[in-house]
């Protein structure tokens, strides 16, 4: 009814089989074809769409939309494609204000939405939309792009802005980068809020839970747990008796013993956490790691398959 493709392109390279196995089932789910494009060189955010050409040209008279993977948000596909039909040209970038524009390079665009220039971290000010990284492209922005590796932001979008090619939306509701752990942490925090306002039937009902709290049905919680606010439960979780969680997530098949306190922190897939562990600042757990009983991690960033024996008291890799 939208008029959008059930068709999904992904490109990918570091651990693309793991990549390849979570999206075979979300493929099988959701009855979508999901092609993914293997990058053997990493080729930036434009080298991408020239290796999909061949996949992107069969549908050569639709446009087809470009995400960076790191950003989160209410993605309003319906309304960019309106908008993108409206002006009629060649491309349409969403935009989002910040209140910083010091620190990011920012966008400098007409009423109308036609854009003028990008501006790289003003000194004065000029403009405080930023690029948020959504974007929807008529096909013929293929031809600017050749195979290899290529900023689409530095080197295709100041070319199509001097052409009068690309327009500026300005992206409705939440917008993060989650690209690192505080802000995956904050980005989640806007997405429960959105759905609290939006989709309040996904959020946990569970007696435990307080606040906006997502829990995945297969997901296990004991008793006399204090869960929330702002807390992702993954599929087959185990929360064992007496366990707070605030403002963090637990990613699937994870178990987090008997009485521990986590905030501010995320938990990588199949990890353990041992009884009366206390974690926060900002702490994160890579997959299959082991906390014993009775330790403080203050901000550990711990990389995969590692057991942890002593206290973390103060923020530290361990490698």
């Amino acid at each position: 009814s939208s008029g959008i493709n059930a068709e999904y392109g992904v490109g990918v390279g570091y651990r693309a089989d793991v990549m390849e196995t979570e999206l075979k089932k979300h493929e099988e789910r959701l009855g979508i074809r999901i092609t993914l494009s293997y990058e053997d060189e990493p080729l930036g955010t434009a080298g991408p769409l020239a290796l999909a050409r061949k996949e992107l040209l069969e549908y050569k008279d639709r446009p087809f939309f470009v995400l960076n993977a790191d950003v989160v948000c209410s993605y309003p596909f319906k309304t960019m494609l309106d908008f993108h039909q409206k002006h009629g040209c060649e491309g349409t970038i969403c935009v989002t204000k910040v209140e910083e524009p010091s620190r990011y390079g920012v966008v400098v665009y007409a009423e109308d939405g036609k854009i003028d220039r990008f501006v790289e971290k003003p000194t004065t000010f000029v403009s405080n939309r930023i690029n948020a990284g959504l974007y929807l492209f008529n096909t013929t922005i293929l031809e600017r792009i050749e195979l290899k590796p290529t900023s689409i932001e530095k080197k295709i979008f100041p070319q199509m802005s001097k052409e009068g090619e690309l327009f500026a939306m300005e992206l409705p509701g939440f917008w993060m980068d989650v690209g690192q752990p505080k802000d995956f942490i904050i980005g989640a925090s806007l997405y429960l809020n959105h759905c609290a306002k939006n989709k309040p039937e996904l959020l946990s009902s569970h007696e435990s839970c307080h606040g906006n709290v997502l829990v995945d049905e297969t997901a296990v919680i004991g008793k006399d747990c204090q869960i929330g606010p702002d807390v992702v439960i993954g599929p087959g979780c185990v929360i064992e008796d007496g366990v707070c969680i605030q403002r963090s997530t637990i990613m699937k098949g994870s178990k987090v013993g008997s009485h521990s306190w986590i905030s501010n922190s995320i938990v990588g897939w199949r990890c353990r956490v041992g009884k009366w562990v206390r974690m926060e600042g900002v702490s994160v757990l890579g997959e299959d790691v082991a906390i014993k009983d009775e330790l403080y991690v203050n901000g550990g960033r711990i990389l995969p398959h590692k057991e942890i024996g002593v206290s973390v008291p103060n923020p530290a890799i361990i490698m």
